[in-house]
């Protein structure tokens, strides 16, 4: 039953598994990505109070909640790695990191940009944009404290607990709309309520999502082949690889 899970140990395995799957993941992306675009620039109405400004949303809103899905993937990969010892968990830690706070920087800029025309400003303290801005510094602490170490082992336990001890600024993200008094909107498409946005402009919106989450699955798939070989270089089956 747990075989496959063992399978994620061997680095040879998460070499050929994440090669296989990287250029299906960018076909996909490539596909959403482009009717997401068209149709949302094009085709979705303006917003009966924002206008042509709310077409923004949709780079904004994937990049901000994939800020939050790579902070905890990077923080459940590093708790794999820590209690378990499997050494591809930490490798997985590592390669979301720089791909995590890239989709945070996209979606504090998209925000600033947004906020501009509807608050007046590119940037207030609000607990959103602030919480979102500790995660891209949490980001930078866990990259940096990894490669502070020259063992790098103690680098991947080091790193593993930032992440998981950080991981609760995640769900602060999420819910500080509803916990004080924000300028920032409320949640309109990740919500238990039917969305409240309208078909026109919500199925481009979900198609952003879908290109967004497979692009960073190619990302990720891409940035994991390089950390396994940077891990694995003295290995035979690298070099029986490279010879190859």
């Amino acid at each position: 039953m747990w075989t496959w899970f063992y399978r994620l140990a061997s680095p040879p395995y998460v070499y050929r598994t994440a090669a296989a799957f990287a250029p299906w993941f960018l076909l996909i992306a490539g596909i959403a990505i482009a009717y997401g675009v068209i149709d949302g620039l094009v085709f979705a109405p303006p917003d009966y109070q924002q206008g042509n400004a709310f077409r923004i949303i949709y780079v904004h809103a994937p990049a901000g909640w994939l800020s939050m899905f790579g902070y905890t993937l990077m923080a459940v990969a590093g708790a794999i790695g820590l209690i378990w010892r499997i050494k591809m968990a930490h490798a997985v830690s590592a390669a979301v990191a720089p791909i995590g706070a890239s989709f945070t920087v996209l979606g504090l800029v998209t925000g600033s940009l947004w906020g501009r025309p509807m608050w007046g400003t590119y940037w207030a303290w609000d607990p959103r944009l602030t919480s979102e801005l500790i995660l891209l510094f949490l980001y930078f602490g866990v990259m940096s404290l990894r490669a502070a170490f020259e063992d790098p082992a103690r680098g991947d336990r080091a790193a593993a607990l930032l992440a998981i001890v950080g991981v609760v600024n995640v769900p602060i993200i999420h819910f500080s709309v509803q916990w004080w008094n924000s300028l920032h909107q409320g949640a309109t498409v990740m919500k238990f309520e039917k969305s409240s946005m309208p078909g026109s402009m919500l199925w481009p919106l979900l198609a952003m999502f879908l290109g967004f989450m497979l692009f960073f699955g190619a990302m990720l798939c891409m940035r994991l082949r390089g950390e396994v070989l940077n891990r694995e270089r003295q290995s035979s089956w690298v070099r029986e690889m490279l010879r190859a």
